[in-house]
């Protein structure tokens, strides 16, 4: 059986591990335990965060035991990596509401049951410390020399604002939640972000000196498009795991816009897909490439919302932009169907309106408002009047310009403002 270093490693999850060979023999020695922690700031997690999810669930995939810890304690408190200046603190009550929410996005690609994997909130264990025994038994064993060498640290100490007592606190909590969790579950393994890199190697050194055992850790890339841009951000904010903050539609839309350049790679990190069918991906181009999109859109879509989800959002794409053929030998794995009836598109917004309301004709920009394409009607007017408002794929020319009945094509009518965002209105006469 391949070993999962070399799966992740193959398709672009790895930045650094910790004693490589040793890492590499221990995972192929048995079923081992491993976790990733999840900052509880939202109650939703982002694309951003798909790096560790899928990381975990290519652990579970090939025998392996994957912890999510939801980080309910150091949520308190706040991590400075990758930040320059001082996270805002959350209540206890924020929280525990986040926590809810990521238990439930999680379960969608890692599987709880029968305890095949464990999900965990180091708030059991770290609002229960005493302050004096702790730092006695554990604080005694960081440098301050070596912790503010670190590189999430550095940034801060930097920074106009500095580094604040509490923020200092949280590598020795994180290493503590490593030291925790070798206890109780013979976790012997971390993985993060490559921002997280000093935390991991702190919870390793503890787990040394007060285990006297071996841990290790893994570190991911950051992530970021062809262009530059960070993995899960657009004009329009972060793209949530949430279908109430994101919703399927959208979020396949997401998917469809990756770069060209970006293709076989999102392939590989947020699919399932055998990377013997991703590498011919490098070689498309033009109309396959785009069908290799919709299989990216499609796959991805599926992991977070769900198969009838996803196939509504591919059939609500295909009903506003047509249809795209799929060639059988196009990633053959992938569950999307080849030949399917496009006619089903409830997931574009839609409402009903009666056809006498268009015998006068309704001035595009406030059509454009009452639908909810943009916030106001100036707003409308502004994006007509940069050229940015459709109908029926026909640009607006004037932003008072009148939709009349003369614009029903097959009893509905196609609202577009910009290039992604869309309106049908149904006409029921």
């Amino acid at each position: 059986m391949e070993n999962v270093l070399d799966i992740l490693r193959a398709r672009g999850f790895i930045e650094q591990t910790t004693h490589d060979e040793a890492l590499r023999d221990y995972l192929s020695s048995k079923q081992v335990t491993c976790y990733i922690g999840f900052d509880p700031t939202a109650s939703s997690l982002h694309v951003g965060s798909l790096v560790p999810i899928m990381s975990l669930a290519h652990m579970q995939r090939n025998g392996h035991r994957p912890i999510a810890l939801v980080g309910g304690g150091t949520g308190l408190v706040g991590d400075p990596s990758g930040k320059t200046e001082m996270r805002k603190l959350l209540t206890v009550k924020d929280v525990e509401a986040n926590v809810d929410g990521l238990k439930k996005q999680l379960s969608r690609f890692i599987d709880f049951s029968g305890n095949k994997a464990i999900m965990v909130n180091n708030a059991d264990w770290l609002t229960k410390l005493e302050y004096i025994p702790f730092l006695r038994d554990i604080g005694r064993h960081f440098s301050v020399n070596r912790m503010i060498k670190a590189e999430s640290y550095k940034m801060r100490l930097d920074s106009d604002e500095g580094l604040s007592f509490i923020e200092f606190n949280y590598m020795v909590l994180q290493a503590y939640d490593f030291l925790e969790l070798r206890k109780g579950y013979d976790c012997c393994l971390q993985m993060g972000g490559s921002d997280q890199w000093g935390n991991i190697v702190a919870g390793i050194d503890l787990i040394r000196r007060v285990e006297g055992k071996s841990a290790f850790g893994i570190t991911f890339p950051l992530i970021t498009t062809a262009s530059g841009a960070k993995m899960g951000k657009t004009a329009a904010g972060a793209v949530w795991l949430d279908p109430e903050r994101t919703s399927p539609y959208d979020y396949f839309q997401f998917w469809v816009n990756t770069d060209d350049r970006d293709v076989g790679r999102f392939l590989a990190l947020f699919t399932f897909l055998p990377m013997e069918e991703i590498r011919h991906v490098a070689a498309l181009e033009g109309a396959d490439l785009n069908a290799a999109k919709s299989i990216l859109a499609f796959e991805a879509t599926r992991l977070a919302h769900g198969d009838e989800e996803a196939l509504k959002a591919y059939q609500s794409a295909t009903s506003v932009f047509g249809d795209r053929r799929l060639s059988d030998a196009l990633l053959p794995s992938s569950t999307i169907p080849r030949d399917h009836d496009s006619s089903d598109d409830e997931t574009v917004p839609q409402i009903e309106m009666r056809l006498d309301e268009f015998k006068e004709g309704i001035p595009c920009f406030r059509l454009f408002h009452s639908v909810g394409l943009t916030d106001s009607s100036g707003a409308a007017r502004r994006l007509i009047q940069q050229g940015g408002g459709y109908v029926n794929g026909r640009r607006i020319e004037r932003f008072d310009e009148k939709v009349t009945s003369n614009d029903i094509n097959d009893m509905q009518i196609l609202l577009r403002a910009g290039k992604k965002h869309f309106f049908k209105i149904r006409i029921k006469s």
